[in-house]
């Protein structure tokens, strides 16, 4: 039997979690990190390592998946003394699920290889319920021979690995995936307001754009959820509910916005949608009379 691998996570979140536990299996010893204490204990209790420092968790792994809000944070886990590139093997593969900037992932990719650490763009979608159930969709960026070496690792938690292309095209297709699925959001949230406007419901709304493949469940399942605690809730409350959920949207919204500055795009409709995001996830203002 061959010996199983020591494969690392970084970042125990909604989605990081639950991918990381799929990695307790027989295939891998599953080494984990992340500030919240309790997710790692969570993922001890289920058979893997808790490690206390990212050096830790570096030195140990010949593959480390980053699950992690934004640039700054995969930033400061791979620099600096106590980072990823200062203190993992040789040959280590470093896959970031982040959504992020590409300007950035081609930075990290070249202070990487100097180190002798093969980085891979490698985003993820689904949500934390697809993360659970292991159907989750990597989009990936690489060489043909680096994204066949880490794909036993993310198919633990996928139901698809895309290799997207070269370095950087894994984050530009999340950019775009995500650019696609907020504009739905948006467009979801005010065409129900129309509807009920002219006293339809949302739902025969939802029967006919399912029938024509204008809507899908999740446009659905976003405005109906938020809408319904929207009727009884405080803003307070909802931006407990759903603030977080609106900023990252804005974060990743601003990714894409970068982005396409670097390659002399122009992209409106996502700065419209940039600054309206949290709004429409805090359903704030929807009721404002025209003027």
């Amino acid at each position: 039997m061959a010996a199983k691998r020591n494969v690392g996570y970084i970042g125990l979140g909604n989605i990081g979690k639950p991918s990381a536990k799929h990695l307790v299996s027989d295939d891998f010893n599953a080494f984990v990190y992340d500030v919240y204490q309790p997710s790692v204990d969570e993922l001890v209790d289920a058979g893997a390592t808790g490690c206390a420092s990212v050096a830790q968790l570096a030195s140990a792994c010949d593959h480390i998946g980053i699950c992690v809000r934004d640039d700054a944070q995969v930033e400061e886990l791979l620099y600096g003394g106590g980072g990823i590139l200062a203190n993992a093997q040789v040959g280590t593969f470093v896959a970031i699920h982040s959504t992020v900037t590409q300007a950035n992932v081609l930075k990290w990719f070249a202070d990487a290889a100097g180190k002798g650490v093969r980085l891979l763009d490698a985003p993820i979608t689904g949500g934390a319920h697809r993360a659970a159930d292991g159907t989750l969709c990597y989009m990936v960026g690489g060489e043909q021979a680096a994204v066949e070496a880490c794909a036993p690792v993310f198919n633990t938690s996928a139901e698809k690995v895309v290799h997207a292309g070269p370095t950087g095209s894994g984050i530009a297709l999340k950019l775009c995936n995500n650019f696609i699925q907020y504009t739905e959001f948006v467009a979801m949230a005010e065409a129900t307001r129309l509807a009920e406007a002219c006293g339809l419901s949302v739902d025969v709304l939802r029967d006919v754009g399912l029938s024509n493949g204008v809507v899908n469940e999740q446009m659905h399942m976003f405005v109906t959820g938020r809408n319904s605690l929207a009727g009884s809730c405080s803003e307070e409350e909802m931006d407990q509910f759903f603030g977080a959920m609106g900023r990252l949207g804005r974060k990743d919204l601003e990714c894409a916005l970068s982005t396409a500055a670097e390659k002399g795009v122009r992209l409106p409709t996502a700065e419209y949608i940039c600054d309206r995001i949290e709004d429409v996830f805090l359903a704030k203002d929807e009721s404002r009379p025209v003027s």
